[in-house]
Parts: C-alpha cells; sequence; structure tokens
C-alpha cells in the first residue's frame, strides 16, 4: 500500500522548534521530489519546501532560513526541521511525493502545526 504518515506536529510557542517527520509505504522515497506544503485557515494550500531527486532543496521565501527539508534514504522518510517559527507558520502541514515521469502524487493526511504563546 502506499501511503505517507506525517508525525510531530503540535503547539510550539513563538521562536521555538518543530520537526516535521513523513514516512513513506509502498515507494521509494529517493526517486521522487519530496515537498511539504501548508494550508492555514482560510489560505490556499502553499508549497513550503522541495527537495527534488538529486538532493537539491527550495525553499519558498517565508521560511528561508528558518526551515530545512532533509532526506533519510534508508529509514525512507524526509523531514521539515522547523526553527524560529513564527505565528504566521501556524497550518496544516501536508507532505507531498511527486514524479513527474510516472505521473504520480501522493499526499498524507496531514499534521496541525500551531505557533502561539
Amino acid at each position: 500500500q502506499v501511503q505517507l504518515v506525517e508525525s510531530g506536529g503540535g503547539l510550539v510557542q513563538p521562536g521555538g522548534s518543530l520537526r516535521l517527520s513523513c514516512a513513506a509505504s509502498g515507494i521509494r522515497l529517493a526517486s521522487y521530489t519530496a515537498n511539504w506544503y501548508r494550508q492555514a485557515p482560510g489560505k490556499e494550500r502553499e508549497l513550503v519546501a522541495a527537495m527534488f531527486s538529486a538532493g537539491i532543496a527550495n525553499y519558498a521565501d517565508s521560511v528561508k532560513g528558518r526551515f530545512t527539508i532533509s532526506r533519510d534514504n534508508a529509514k525512507n522518510t524526509v523531514y521539515l526541521q522547523m526553527n524560529s517559527l513564527k505565528p504566521e507558520d501556524t497550518a496544516v502541514y501536508y507532505c507531498n511525493a511527486e514524479h513527474k515521469r510516472l505521473r504520480t502524487s501522493i499526499w498524507g493526511q496531514g499534521t496541525q502545526v500551531t505557533v502561539s504563546s
């Protein structure tokens, strides 16, 4: 069964850190582009970070210097380390694995991140 399972969300104070995990099963994540998206209430889903199969990472301007995407191929897992969190980072965070040649896009169920004092 192909699935992505996120974990690591929660409530954190401004300035704090969280690490999100996305464990893949049924696919070899290293062959896919791994993306983290987020969606805040009343807003469109936005791409936060992406890691291409070659290991190159891209970030949204709003999170550059604060968030880091990484991948552990042995664990078939992608991570999002989030530091210096701000209230505006509050959203549901979704993991996505995309393979353009196979025309496949797989989504996780999402994990809530709330940044509040």
